[in-house]
């Protein structure tokens, strides 16, 4: 290049700023929210004796594949990783932990762990439903009683109860008594699993739209008059389980799962849950293979929004990786769509602010300064959330900041207050201004609230 030529530059290639279709990002008032969510439930089940567990994002493809059923494995991202090895996202987290049990079968039994950890599924995205989502799990492994399973229904059940939700049921039903009912109308297996997985879309495309995919299935218009016969039982749930053991008396395995609903009815009364909150419900199928026993759902009626939680038993899933069968059960709780309902129906607690500083300490100028980060430091040693101003405009424009951030307090420390020993503490809300010593600024601001 000559003197005389001139220096180009290459235009800068803009990148569009997007989110994978699907995915979302957090911003702080959403995350702090979501932490509430988060913290509540961790200390519901801590309640409860769950420890917690951690499983990697990543497993080997074949630890995931071939458990939740064709269609479900669709959904399972999957690539290659730099070794050669065939991996994927985990799809939930109930799989990885049938993993981890067969892994260190020196657990001690029954085990009872929880985790709160993202999963993904390669899903059509829609309202309430993302290929990134929160899962919130309580399992049990190792017992066989019914009384596992009421305790993770219970455990449910307290969760909603604490984060504020009034109107909610959980669903049951049991895969025994579908299984009956496939035997007493002759259903082969591929054809009732063919069948379940119609009628898990009913809330989704309705009655009629249920109706219509059977037939393309093949099934006679008489068999899907008795079907619905069966899905549409409603009344208590004692009253349906009688009427089930009438239909049912000629299918063992059907008999069967009618005792264990009953003997899981009997569990939740002693535990103490109001029968307001489940209902047995034999149009809830839940599409997952690997369940065994009971299953549930938890819905709420407004907004629709789809299940905020579901699961039930899975006593043949742990023996895939270890060859020995355990019994398990447990719930998964979604925390994105317990967060959306939380938002909807304006059940956000009012002190749960859209940020956690609760106090911004001003700078009047670059001499004062080291002052307003000393008064900071005194007040985050005292345990207080405090951010210092990090600029030099005017305090007006400090106070626009703390402002459009949601901070409750801003402390001003200018040459006056220096030299009499106290800051202002202003009430972001109010516009009041108190002068206090700065001996007891830590303990003039309000006690702070829990998760706010």
């Amino acid at each position: 290049m000559t003197a005389e030529e001139p220096l180009t530059v290459q235009p800068r290639t803009r990148i569009v700023p997007q989110t994978v279709r699907g995915m979302r990002d957090h911003r702080p008032p959403a995350m702090i929210l979501r932490h509430y969510v988060a913290d509540t439930l961790r200390a519901v089940f801590e309640r409860f004796g769950f420890d917690p567990l951690q499983t990697p994002a990543v497993e080997y493809a074949e630890t995931l594949e071939g458990k939740y059923g064709e269609e479900a494995d669709r959904l399972i991202y999957t690539f290659e990783d730099r070794g050669g090895r065939r991996v994927g996202l985990r799809y939930d987290l109930t799989v990885p932990l049938a993993r981890v049990v067969a892994q260190y079968p020196d657990l001690p039994k029954p085990f009872k762990r929880y985790q709160i950890a993202p999963c993904w599924r390669a899903e059509r995205p829609q309202r309430g439903r993302y290929r990134e989502f929160v899962q919130c799990d309580v399992d049990i492994v190792g017992s066989a009683s019914m009384l596992a399973d009421a305790e993770v229904v219970t455990v449910a059940c307290v969760a909603f109860q604490t984060l504020g939700f009034k109107h909610f049921t959980v669903r049951l039903n049991h895969r025994k008594v579908l299984a009956g009912l496939a035997e007493v109308l002759g259903l082969d297996p591929q054809t009732s699993a063919q069948v379940y997985r119609s009628v898990d879309k009913l809330d989704k495309i309705g009655p009629e739209g249920v109706r219509a995919e059977l037939a393309e299935r093949g099934l006679a218009p008489d068999l899907i008059d008795r079907l619905f016969e069966f899905f549409t039982l409603t009344g208590p749930s004692r009253d349906i389980l009688t009427t089930l053991r009438e239909r049912l008396q000629a299918s063992a395995v059907g008999l069967e799962g009618i005792a264990e609903l009953e003997a899981l009815l009997d569990a939740l009364a002693m535990s103490g849950v109001s029968p307001q909150f489940y209902r047995l419900d034999l149009s809830m199928v839940r599409g997952l293979e690997y369940y065994t026993g009971p299953i549930f759902e938890a819905v709420v009626e407004e907004p629709r929004i789809g299940s905020i939680a579901g699961g039930g038993r899975y006593d043949r899933l742990i023996g895939l990786f270890s060859g020995r069968d355990y019994p398990a059960t447990g719930l998964s709780i979604g925390l994105d769509r317990v967060c959306d309902v939380i938002e909807e129906l304006g059940l956000r607690p009012p002190d749960l602010r859209p940020t956690l500083v609760e106090a911004l300490v001003t700078v009047f100028n670059s001499d004062l300064a080291p002052e307003s980060i000393r008064l900071a430091n005194e007040l985050r040693a005292a345990g207080r959330r405090v951010s210092v101003y990090l600029g030099e405009d005017t305090l007006r424009a400090q106070l626009r900041y703390a402002h459009r951030l949601g901070v409750p307090y801003v402390l001003i420390l200018g040459p006056d207050e220096m030299a009499r020993q106290v800051v202002i503490v202003r009430d972001m809300a109010t516009g009041a201004q108190t002068e206090v010593p700065r001996t007891a600024v830590a303990t003039a601001l309000p006690a702070r609230a829990p998760g706010g």
